[in-house]
């Protein structure tokens, strides 16, 4: 889809999902019959027009780029067959990549779309007060689709008027640099201005906004003109820890008891939870979650014919990751005899028998509807996890070690043993920058994260990324057994390697080709960047 189009969709759709409940996000259907002249009147008005930025303009970016980018090209997974994955696991995408195309389009949706609820709010007569929690919303998801456009493709158009470019689509991209302070400054005026607590369940709070500051701060510590400093910038390191702290001392969120639990439907918007897509139970195609067709193994799992996920499996790689006694192996990927309690419930459960030479996804897989009535076909009613607590106590800790070798920050450590602990896992004492990225790995696999946290390390130390990838050695077909009881990974010496062609490994992988439609729509993506005029006064009493 052009640019032109999607903003031009975002002006004629502006607020086309209403929701009839304010009770909870999760509990009502969408109702396209308001339009602007009658909107914006009330605080239910404002409720209504931010409800479809949790679900509907994302959907085409949770589809099949959440994890075909974030995992599989990261080398989480691999999927031989599937189109929407390997181009990423093999580094051969173009800008025709169908998911690539759908996630640029779906992260402008998001823009646009809040760029249409800033506007609509801010010409209501309703109080200030009213009127900025509102907008904190809409700018909250406006800054984070900026952050991933950033760290996807780097130099992005910045825009704040739809209007504008529906009038000329003709435009300068703007320098990750700016694009990196714009989505900061969102996210910032989202710290101040978004409540304490949720109003309805599943709603940002202030805390969700500082989570994912320390996220993009974390990002953009890194950034220089120099890829292979070696250092990150010390003052955006003490911000993202700060931010990161804020949540930790301040916010309302506390770990899940068993990580198992984080992934069933029922413990949707559960006290780890700080953004989270909402998609509707039973809810119609756009407000959906696809996801469990192309992971679950069969239809034995699913109860329809939507279950795709046999050749969608757990990379060599992220296997010889997990440690011996990790729990969240078991609930990120299926092993043979695992046996899965909340699946063929009638039947006592689910146990995989497929042989133990390879795994498929668990995380996502959540059973038919006979397992939960709010499941349906293509529809796992599952929250997608943007933020949860658990990585903003690894930020913290990547922020407290910082520019140095190792770090005993207790606070650092506290936050790592409690995911260390909550898996099964004997604490650590000390932290270096391995101990980090591999909890960040194995905690948060499958929730389309690692790729992210590889290009933030190649920010400052891109051949040693660069040398990372390559030692994955994603050019060869490794023949496997696997062990579930021990969570041990070997080469099954009995089968012979075979080929695989891939991408070349160099500093081009770090950036994504911009869609071939864009370019055709808009020849200025060729040319280089211009700054962006910033024009508001940048909050400086967050801390």
């Amino acid at each position: 889809m052009k640019t032109k189009k999607i903003f031009y969709t975002a002006l004629i759709i502006a607020l086309p999902f209403v929701w009839t409940s304010c009770s909870d996000i999760l509990d009502v259907e969408p109702n396209d019959v308001i339009t602007k002249e009658n909107f914006y009147k009330t605080e239910s008005d404002f409720q209504a027009a931010t409800g479809p930025l949790y679900n509907k303009v994302w959907f085409d970016f949770n589809d099949k780029f959440y994890y075909g980018l974030g995992d599989g090209r990261a080398a989480n997974m691999y999927a031989p067959f599937s189109d929407y994955v390997y181009p990423f696991t093999d580094l051969t995408e173009t800008g025709l990549t169908g998911p690539l195309v759908s996630a640029w389009a779906s992260l402008y949706n998001v823009v646009q779309q809040s760029n249409n609820v800033i506007i609509g709010i801010s010409g209501s007569s309703l109080s200030t007060a009213v009127k900025n929690k509102y907008i904190a919303e809409a700018r909250f998801m406006r800054g984070t689709a900026y952050w991933y456009l950033a760290s996807l493709w780097g130099d992005v158009i910045i825009s704040t008027d739809p209007r504008e470019l529906v009038k000329n689509p003709i435009v300068n991209k703007n320098s990750m640099k700016d694009v990196y302070e714009f989505s900061m400054r969102d996210l910032e005026f989202a710290a101040k201005y978004l409540p304490e607590t949720a109003g309805q369940a599943g709603r940002l709070t202030k805390y969700s906004a500082f989570g994912m500051l320390s996220r993009v701060y974390l990002s953009f510590s890194g950034v220089s003109d120099n890829p292979n400093s070696g250092t990150r910038n010390q003052a955006y390191l003490d911000l993202a820890k700060k931010a990161a702290e804020k949540v930790i001392s301040s916010g309302p969120y506390s770990l899940m008891a068993n990580y198992e639990d984080l992934f069933m439907v029922d413990n949707n918007n559960n006290t780890e939870s700080m953004f989270a897509l909402q998609w509707v139970p039973n809810g119609d195609y756009g407000v959906n979650n696809t996801q469990q067709a192309y992971f679950a193994l069969g239809s034995d799992i699913t109860g329809d014919d939507a279950a795709w996920g046999y050749w969608t499996r757990a990379s060599y790689n992220v296997l010889q990751e997990y440690e011996s006694k990790d729990l969240r192996r078991k609930a990120t990927f299926m092993g043979n005899k695992d046996h899965y309690a909340e699946i063929n419930k009638a039947n006592g459960g689910y146990t995989v028998d497929h042989g133990n030479d390879f795994l498929t996804i668990k995380k996502g897989v959540v059973g038919s509807t006979k397992d939960n009535s709010k499941i349906t076909r293509m529809n796992s009613a599952l929250n997608t996890y943007m933020l949860r607590l658990a990585e903003v106590y690894l930020n913290y800790a990547e922020a407290s070690l910082g520019n140095n070798a190792s770090t005993a920050d207790a606070a650092a450590l506290m936050g790592v043993n409690r995911l260390r602990t909550r898996a099964g896992l004997d604490s650590k004492t000390t932290l270096t920058y391995a101990d980090i990225i591999h909890e960040r790995r194995v905690e948060l696999c499958m929730e389309g994260q690692y790729w992210y946290d590889l290009v933030r390390r190649a920010y400052y130390k891109q051949q040693e990324v660069i040398n990372y990838v390559t030692a994955q050695n994603r050019g060869v077909i490794t023949p496997i057994l696997y062990d579930t009881a021990t969570n041990k990974v070997t080469v099954d010496a009995s089968k012979s390697t075979s080929p695989r062609a891939i991408g070349v490994i160099d500093a081009t992988i770090f950036t994504l080709p911009y869609p071939e439609s864009e370019l055709v729509q808009n020849p200025l993506l060729r040319e280089n960047p211009v700054p962006y005029q910033f024009t508001e006064e940048k909050i400086k009493d967050l801390f």
